[in-house]
C-alpha cells in the first residue's frame, strides 16, 4: 500500500535539476565563448568544456540534497524552496569553482562563465520547479499522484486535520475518513477495525490524534502501519509541548531524552537576527531620511504644540518594558489608551466596535488628518527602527503590546520568550481582519516556529502589503 509518488516527484526534480544546470552552463559557455567577442584566458572546446561540466554539476544536485531541496518539506513550500535554491546556487558554483582550482586542467575559457553559470542556474532551476510544480498539481487534478489519508481519534485535531488537507487538488491528499468521529464532510467510522474493513480504497497513510487509553488498540494501528507499510503521524494532545525547537539528548550519557525549548529562536540564530536587525534598519533608515524629515515638517506644521513623535510604554522579550517610537498620529489630548481616549470623548460605543474590529475603525475620530494619512501608508511605524537599533525590538517578531494588554493574555510568556518587532506573521495574516485572541495565536507561532527565512518572507510580504494597501 505504499505510496511512491512523493518517491518519483523527488527523483524527477533530481534528474530535472541536473538537466537545467547542464542547460546553463551550456548556455554560459555560448555567451562567453561564441558571442562575446573578447579574448579568452583558456581555449577550450567545447566537448571538454561539456565533459568536465557533465563530471562536477553531480556535486552540485548533491549540495541540494544536502540542504533538503528534494524533501516535501522544502519542494512543497514555494518561499522555502525559492530560498534554498538561492542558497544552493551560491554553494554549487563554489563547489564548482573550487574544482576547478584543484584540477589540473582549466575549466573555464572565462572569468565570466562562472558568473553566467550561476545566473543562469538559479533561473533555470527556478523555472524548472516552477514548470514542475504546476504539472504536479495538473496532475492531482486528474487523481495521479494522490496519498489516501485515513484520519484516527474522536479530538478537534481530526476535523482541522480534515479540513486542512481536504483540498485534494491542491495537497496532493484525499481524506479516506475519520475513525471515531463524526464530521458531516467527511465518512466516519466507528472503529479502526470496521475501517480497514469498509475501506475499498488503499491506506498510504495514518494520522492518528488521539492516544487511547487501551494500549492494544494503540498497538493495533502501529502495526497495521508497519505491516502494510503505511506512513504513520501522531498528533500529540499537548500541542504546546511539542513545538518550538526539539531535540533529541543523551542525558547521563545513555538516556535518550527529548529537550523542548519554548522558541526556535536560539543560538546562533538570534546572533545572525540581530545582525540582519542592525543591518537592514540603519540601510533603511539612511534611505528613507528625507521621507522623515518631511512628515516630521508635517506634523509639526499640523500641531506646533505636540510633538512629532508618541512614545509609550511596551512589552518586549522577558517581559522588559521600553518606550516604543510612532509618528504622531493622534490628536491632542487622546494620547492615550483607548478606553481613555473614548471615554473622554463620551463615545463607549465606539470603544466596542473598535474592538470587535480587531482594534481598528474605518473613521477612527481620535487620528489625525495627516495621522490617516501615516497610518495607511504604514510610515507612522517607521521611527521603531531606532527602537530595533536599540535592541528594543525586531524588524520581525510578535506585536509589542502595552503591559496592560498583553498581561490579561494567558500565554503571554511565549510571545515574550523573543523580541517584540515592527512586523509579524500577524499583521501579514490580515491586521484589520482578525481578533485580538487570533493575533496572539499567530504570534505564538511565529515564536515556536521561527527560522530566518520566515523573517525573510515576512519583511517582503509586509512591504507588498504595504504597497498594495498604499495604491487603493
Amino acid at each position: 500500500m505504499k505510496n511512491n509518488a512523493s518517491l518519483v516527484y523527488a527523483l524527477i526534480l533530481v534528474l530535472g535539476d541536473f538537466l537545467a544546470l547542464v542547460a546553463a552552463f551550456t548556455a554560459a559557455y555560448i555567451l562567453r565563448v561564441k558571442v562575446d567577442p573578447r579574448p579568452l584566458i583558456e581555449q577550450i572546446p567545447a566537448m571538454t568544456y561539456l565533459h568536465a561540466s557533465l563530471t562536477i554539476l553531480p556535486l552540485w544536485v548533491l549540495v541540494h540534497g544536502f540542504i533538503g531541496l528534494y524533501s516535501p518539506d522544502v519542494y512543497e513550500k514555494r518561499f522555502s524552496e525559492f530560498g534554498r535554491l538561492l542558497v544552493g546556487s551560491f554553494i554549487g558554483i563554489l563547489v564548482v569553482i573550487g574544482y576547478d582550482f584543484v584540477s589540473a586542467n582549466e575549466l573555464f575559457p572565462a572569468r565570466l562563465v562562472p558568473v553566467y553559470a550561476l545566473v543562469l542556474g538559479f533561473s533555470f532551476l527556478l523555472l524548472f520547479r516552477t514548470i514542475a510544480r504546476i504539472a504536479r498539481r495538473t496532475l492531482f487534478k486528474y487523481g495521479i499522484g494522490i496519498s489516501n489519508v485515513l484520519l484516527v481519534g474522536n479530538t478537534s485535531a481530526s476535523q482541522e486535520m480534515a479540513f486542512a488537507i481536504s483540498n485534494t487538488k491542491r495537497t496532493g491528499q484525499h481524506v479516506l475518513g475519520i475513525v471515531g468521529r463524526d464530521v458531516k464532510q467527511f465518512r466516519d467510522f466507528p472503529t479502526f477495525a470496521e475501517a480497514i474493513q469498509d475501506l475499498a480504497e488503499p491506506i498510504h497513510g495514518i494520522i492518528q490524534t488521539e492516544l487511547y487509553k487501551d494500549q492494544d488498540r494503540n498497538n493495533e494501528i502501529l502495526q497495521y502501519s508497519q505491516q502494510n507499510h503505511v506512513s504513520y503521524r501522531f498528533v500529540p494532545g499537548n500541542t504546546d509541548l511539542f513545538v518550538g525547537n526539539i531535540a533529541v539528548e543523551l542525558f547521563a550519557g545513555s538516556l535518550p531524552v527529548i529537550a523542548v525549548h519554548q522558541t526556535a529562536l536560539i543560538g546562533w540564530g538570534r546572533i545572525v537576527k540581530r545582525i540582519f536587525d542592525l543591518i537592514a534598519a540603519t540601510l533603511i533608515l539612511i534611505i528613507l531620511s528625507p521621507l522623515f524629515m518631511l512628515v516630521a515638517i508635517a506634523i509639526k506644521l499640523s500641531d506646533p504644540r505636540e510633538p512629532v513623535f508618541f512614545r509609550q510604554n511596551r512589552l518586549t522579550r522577558f517581559n522588559r518594558e521600553f518606550r516604543v517610537f510612532k509618528f504622531r498620529s493622534i490628536k491632542r489630548g487622546y494620547n492615550c489608551s483607548p478606553e481613555e481616549g473614548f471615554k473622554r470623548m463620551h463615545r463607549l460605543d465606539l470603544l466596542k466596535e473598535f474592538r470587535a474590529n480587531g482594534d481598528f475603525l474605518p473613521n477612527d475620530p481620535r487620528i489625525s488628518k495627516i495621522g490617516r494619512f501615516t497610518r495607511a501608508t504604514s510610515i507612522d511605524e517607521l521611527p521603531q527602527l531606532f527602537n530595533v537599533l536599540q535592541g528594543d525590538i525586531s524588524l520581525v517578531g510578535p506585536r509589542a503590546l502595552v503591559p496592560q494588554e498583553l498581561n490579561a493574555y494567558e500565554k503571554k510568556h511565549a510571545i515574550l520568550s523573543v523580541k517584540s518587532g515592527m512586523t509579524g506573521l500577524a499583521q501579514i495574516s490580515g491586521r484589520k481582519d482578525i481578533d485580538f485572541d487570533e493575533r496572539r495565536q499567530l504570534d505564538i507561532y511565529y515564536v515556536q516556529n521561527w527560522s530566518f527565512w520566515n523573517d525573510v518572507v515576512i519583511i517582503i510580504k509586509t512591504f507588498r502589503k504595504i504597497i498594495t494597501a498604499s495604491s487603493n
